[in-house]
């Protein structure tokens, strides 16, 4: 998923980059020095991002906000064909000692570390990034030994974006280095991980992002960890910071799923890895990541017992400009200094739950459902640690008229369940929260499911429930505060929505299909108002929006995923005022 970003959002590429131009796999300095073993990485890890370029000192700064490993970004090449790794691509910062080792030493007689990191945006988008630049495996091998060996790391991230995820030789060469990395470190006694850092939508990566990780697989090549750039969507919607982590991990999780299908469902959680941008990120004030968010996020992280919490990046975190978004410096909340990584701090650490533990899913996770009629979804359970247990299942928020089943009742972690969702004809119209608890001991679990039912007379739109909005109210559909059927403007017939924007919200309307999976459909309305937006996310992403005094028609594709789950959205903009929709449709 592509999106701009300023040099501070270059998250994550965690993989060390370098070597000097000349070094030869398997010879000189990087070759002598294999025989000494970094010291492996706590199996959680909290690791933010640090901005190696602006002079600060990581050990100073990773003392003073307890963050006690450090994720370095970046390390790249000065131009574009060269195989040298630099810090920064700052031909003056070389991969030596007298780069940061004195830090990094300092670090480590506090118990912590680092994860040296290349690529990031700005080498991505600039052919930089050290496989892009560079053309030789060898070279490319050589650079990543040097990194490893100079500074004595255990592990390396690559931060694969923009322009790199498209430059299928880069994709190519690097994964063959870090076979070849791999093989050097067997040989030589040495423990090296490899993480990716990626972008993601808010439900796993975007076809670019895991075609990386399927050419690491057919190159033989073992990724340790995938590291999710939880930030800068860029998809037009307004966002719950958290939850959307979690549906993008838990997304990537079936992927994984798919990709190296004899591994546990604990094992793929611990390949996984968040990071988040704290306060406002580049795209602006809907992705905005709260100080409730985090720990939200670290309760989730620690529950779900993935490998790597981190954010980007160190320096952002203070409250030092209130309502700057996406500033090196300062996260553009209120909050106090250092609060995101005295709350992910304690996630280092050797273990995650020593319990039997589980999860709870429900896919797909919305469905419709006429009066008269049935839908059915499968309640998922797996087991995150220990052995699998007994869990009992129930379920409520049912509404009047809607008979809610699940067989079997109880399951066996890692097991299935149905839920079946009978409408009687008696059943109101609306949008109502079912809750399905997994209850095992003292443990309990849950997932949401959002039940649609329907008019009797449906509501023209195809897919979409009431998208003329001439029943008169608002059901199916939700909105922010001041969201309302009306009756003036309209396009067609007596009705419309309007969606209302104000300076704290966007306003937005909403309505979740559970749509055919893997099946390419057409969204289209008529809208009017400044910034008015029309689109669809969750299991698949797209847009339009325009500014229009009069009724503007307004269309896009999109394909759903594996689950065929989508929220149709309308909103405007923050003090844009007032957006208007009409007649909103999915077709196939």
């Amino acid at each position: 998923m592509r999106r701009p970003r300023s040099a501070s959002v270059l998250l994550s590429v965690l993989a060390t980059a370098a070597a000097s131009a000349g070094l030869f796999l398997g010879a000189g300095p990087a070759a002598q020095a294999a025989t000494t073993a970094a010291t492996p990485l706590p199996a959680h890890v909290f690791a933010p991002y640090f901005e190696a370029w602006n002079g600060d000192s990581p050990a100073a700064l990773a003392q003073q906000s307890g963050a006690k490993y450090l994720t370095m970004a970046f390390i790249q090449t000065a131009t574009r064909g060269s195989c040298t790794p630099y810090w920064n691509g700052d031909s003056g910062q070389p991969i030596a000692q007298s780069e940061f080792g004195a830090d990094f030493t300092a670090m480590r007689s506090r118990g912590g570390d680092v994860i040296p990191s290349f690529g990031g945006y700005t080498a991505d988008n600039g052919g930089t990034e050290i496989a892009d630049s560079c053309t030789s495996v060898d070279s490319i091998a050589a650079a990543y030994e040097k990194v490893i060996t100079t500074y004595d790391v255990s592990r390396l991230d690559m931060d694969i974006e923009d322009n790199s995820l498209e430059n299928s030789g880069g994709v190519d060469r690097r994964n063959k280095a870090i076979k070849k990395v791999q093989d050097w470190a067997a040989a030589n006694g040495r423990s090296v991980q490899i993480s990716y850092t990626l972008p993601t939508t808010t439900s796993g990566l975007a076809d670019s992002g895991l075609a990386v990780l399927e050419n690491a697989k057919s190159n033989g090549a073992k990724v340790d960890v995938v590291n999710l750039m939880t930030f800068d969507y860029y998809d037009g919607a307004s966002h719950n910071m958290a939850q959307d982590t979690q549906t993008a991990a838990a997304g990537l999780r079936d992927q994984l799923a798919d990709l190296y299908p004899d591994r546990t469902a604990s094992q793929l959680w611990g390949m996984i890895g968040v990071t988040e941008m704290p306060g406002i990120d580049d795209y602006g004030p809907a992705e905005t990541f709260t100080t409730a968010d985090a720990t939200a996020v670290y309760n989730w992280a620690v529950s779900r017992n993935i490998n790597t919490l981190s954010f980007w990046a160190l320096q952002r975190d203070n409250g030092g400009c209130p309502g700057t978004g996406g500033s090196d410096t300062c996260s553009g909340i209120a909050q106090d200094t250092w609060y995101f990584s005295h709350t992910f701090a304690p996630f280092s650490g050797p273990g995650g739950p020593v319990t039997d533990d589980y999860s709870v899913d429900i896919v797909p996770g919305a469905g419709t459902v006429q009066p008269g009629a049935s839908a059915t979804a499968t309640v998922k359970t797996s087991v995150i640690s220990g052995n699998a247990k007994t869990v009992a299942l129930t379920v409520t928020g049912a509404p009047a008229g809607v008979t809610a089943t699940l067989s079997p009742s109880s399951v066996t972690a890692g097991g299935t369940s149905q839920l079946t969702l009978s409408a009687a004809e008696s059943a109101a119209p609306g949008t109502y929260p079912l809750t399905v608890t997994g209850a095992s001991g003292s443990l309990s679990h849950s997932a949401s499911f959002t039940l649609s039912v329907t008019s009797p007379g449906g509501g023209g739109g195809g897919a979409v429930v009431n998208g003329d909005f001439e029943t008169g109210s608002l059901g199916p559909w939700t909105c922010e505060s001041g969201g309302a059927v009306v009756t003036t403007p309209v396009h067609g017939g007596s009705h419309a929505l309007a969606a209302a924007a104000s300076a704290s919200q966007t306003g937005e309307c909403t309505q979740t299909l559970a749509l055919s999976p893997n099946t390419t459909y057409k969204l289209s309305g008529w809208v009017q108002g400044n910034y008015a937006y029309l689109g669809v996310r969750g299991g698949a992403t797209a847009s339009v929006w325009t500014s229009s005094s009069g009724w503007s028609q307004q269309s896009t594709s999109f394909t759903t995923g594996s689950s065929g789950t989508v929220t149709v959205y309308l909103h405007g903009w923050y003090a844009q005022g007032t957006v208007h929709g009409d007649d909103i449709s999915v077709t196939s």
